[in-house]
């Protein structure tokens, strides 16, 4: 009103604008047009404040609750499919998504989620790799990139592959590994394989087989580690055996091995029935030679890292690589296996509805050797004498029906794996039943029971594999002895298990069940001779870290260095 009245009183100042309102009606008086600046002006000044008011919510968000303690990196995944979408909105990595440098970045992380998600919804690494293993894995994925599938290098070699000569002129040589086995071998057979290449220089391809390109992502970037459809040898694989002309243990027997001669190939024997011409693989003498030949075709069931480290020339590469012995194929594991989105959508829909909200996680995994239809008594009786012995899981109280606790209450959750679904539903209706002495809250969870194993079955193998990753993601572990399965799960996760011992004559063993001394998976047929001497011994107690496993006794596994180095018993006089 003040503004009005000092326009009105001082008209006379504003001659040309008073004359404009007066020549148009001499009766009206200008206060309408004085409204509406008025009017302008307001709606200025609350345009401006609106303004101001998103220019500081955009310098200054509001917090989302969410802690800053550690950066974050944050992608949105989107699938045009819809139905293996493991999350809906955005997904935060922590600034370790590389695993300590383990994992080389680059990759397209949408394509593969598991790759850069496994610390954020599982587990980081037990402990940081060296910078050793780091910079050899950078060095082997260049070498990758310059000789794997369809490379000029890799076109070269073939074909000097086709024609049956080698020239020695390329710089790429190869070892292919034969998809064979159960799952759990595969993945053992596979990590052995790889480590080979890494101390021979040389770039692993894998036989996709029926099922491996739905199984597991990309390890290597830009170029594929699958061996290409027309590769000329495919056709072969199923046939190679040990009296292939090209078996090296067969070119030893008939003494066709020439160092003036080197074949363009030769196929590896390294399956559980191989012979003792086989087994000299793991001698240095025969490694100068296996040197020399381009390509190297490997099939084999056996975990055999182990043997690796009792081989000189390999020994001092292994300590750098390796300065804790245990943690082979936990390194190495994280590295190369990678679920693709359909298995990991399986993963983490399981673990996030009856996991990963639980005080505990305990794993128990059943193998059976037993025939017959099961569950089996003893079996049962077995892993309940085990896991309530160790306090893995509480007892119950048949005496009562409820038991107070003040306050919250700890829960566990188990996840139990077996073909057969006896065995949880046994334990299950026990804890439901009954309360537990210590008021713990237990949910026993089985995923699948898929009756008998049926690995020519792509969703049969995708559930295995999520049920290795689900054990690995568990705090406590309990496996069955000689199961690759359980290996793969203990070696994965970091987790020293609780191994049950394997029952005999149908009746549960006393103890059920021991700690085992490591992490590592166990070589189950590892061969006994002395390279040097050419006699036979004990590989098991030639060096420190080099033990007979806790439920094979003739196996071998790798175990935690001494803390006094001096004690070690080199091997150079033995192999």
């Amino acid at each position: 009103m003040r503004f009005r009245k000092k326009s009105i009183d001082d008209a006379e100042k504003f001659s040309d604008w008073d004359t404009h309102c007066v020549l148009k009606d001499p009766n009206i008086k200008c206060g309408l047009n004085l409204m509406r600046l008025m009017g302008i002006f307001v709606v200025f000044l609350m345009l401006f404040s609106v303004l101001f008011s998103v220019s500081v919510i955009l310098r200054d968000p509001p917090s989302d609750g969410v802690s800053d303690a550690s950066p974050v990196t944050v992608f949105q995944v989107k699938d045009s499919q819809g139905s293996d979408n493991v999350f809906s909105d955005s997904i935060r990595l922590p600034e370790d998504k590389l695993l300590g440098g383990l994992l080389a970045a680059g990759f397209d992380e949408k394509t593969c989620l598991s790759r850069y998600l496994s610390a954020v919804n599982g587990k980081g690494l037990s402990e940081k790799p060296s910078s050793y293993l780091i910079s050899k894995l950078r060095n082997y994925e260049a070498l990758h990139k310059q000789c794997g599938p369809y490379t000029a290098a890799y076109n070269k070699t073939l074909e000097e592959l086709e024609y049956g000569h080698f020239s020695g002129s390329s710089p790429c040589k190869y070892v292919v590994w034969i998809s064979f086995s159960g799952l759990g071998n595969r993945i053992l057979t596979l990590a052995s394989a790889f480590l080979y290449a890494l101390l021979t220089n040389r770039v692993l391809l894998v036989d996709p087989g029926r099922d491996m390109t739905n199984l597991f992502c990309e390890p290597f970037p830009e170029v594929s580690w699958f061996l290409p459809p027309d590769f000329p040898l495919k056709s072969q694989f199923p046939n190679f055996n040990q009296e292939s002309s090209e078996c090296y243990g067969k070119m030893l027997k008939n003494k066709t091995i020439t160092n003036s001669v080197v074949p363009s190939y030769v196929y590896l024997h390294l399956v559980h029935d191989y012979d003792d011409q086989d087994k000299l693989f793991f001698c240095d003498e025969d490694q100068s030679f296996l040197q020399k030949v381009p390509w190297l075709i490997m099939k084999t069931d056996n975990y055999f890292v182990p043997s690796l480290f009792l081989m000189p020339s390999f020994e001092q590469e292994l300590s750098d690589l390796f300065p804790n012995k245990e943690t082979v194929f936990h390194f190495l594991g994280r590295y190369l296996f990678h679920p693709t989105n359909k298995v990991w959508g399986l993963v983490m829909r399981y673990y996030e509805a009856y996991l990963s909200r639980a005080d505990e996680k305990v794993g128990i995994q059943i193998r059976v050797f037993d025939t017959g239809t099961g569950p089996f008594q003893h079996v049962l009786d077995q892993i309940l004498a085990c896991t309530l012995k160790e306090n893995i899981l509480p007892d119950v109280n048949r005496q009562q029906d409820i038991i107070s606790s003040g306050g919250k209450r700890k829960s566990k959750a188990v996840l139990m794996t077996s073909l057969s679904s006896g065995y949880f539903e046994r334990v299950r209706n026990m804890y439901w039943e009954y309360p537990t002495m210590t008021g713990e809250l237990v949910g026993i969870y089985q995923p699948s029971h898929e009756g008998y194993q049926q690995t020519e079955k792509h969703m049969h193998n995708q559930k295995a594999w999520a049920e290795m990753y689900l054990l690995s993601l568990t705090d406590v572990l309990v496996t069955s002895s000689w199961s690759t399965f359980g290996y793969v799960a203990q070696g994965l996760g970091g987790i020293k298990p609780w191994i049950l011992y394997k029952p005999e004559n149908g009746t549960a063993p006393d103890p059920p069940c021991q700690r085992a001394m490591s992490m590592e998976p166990c070589f189950h047929a590892p061969p006994f001779y002395d390279c040097k001497a050419k006699r036979g011994i004990d590989t098991g107690k030639l060096v420190p870290h080099v033990r007979h496993c806790e439920d094979m006794s003739w196996g071998l596994k790798l175990v935690r260095n001494y803390e006094n180095r001096e004690t070690e018993v080199h091997m150079y006089h033995h192999c």
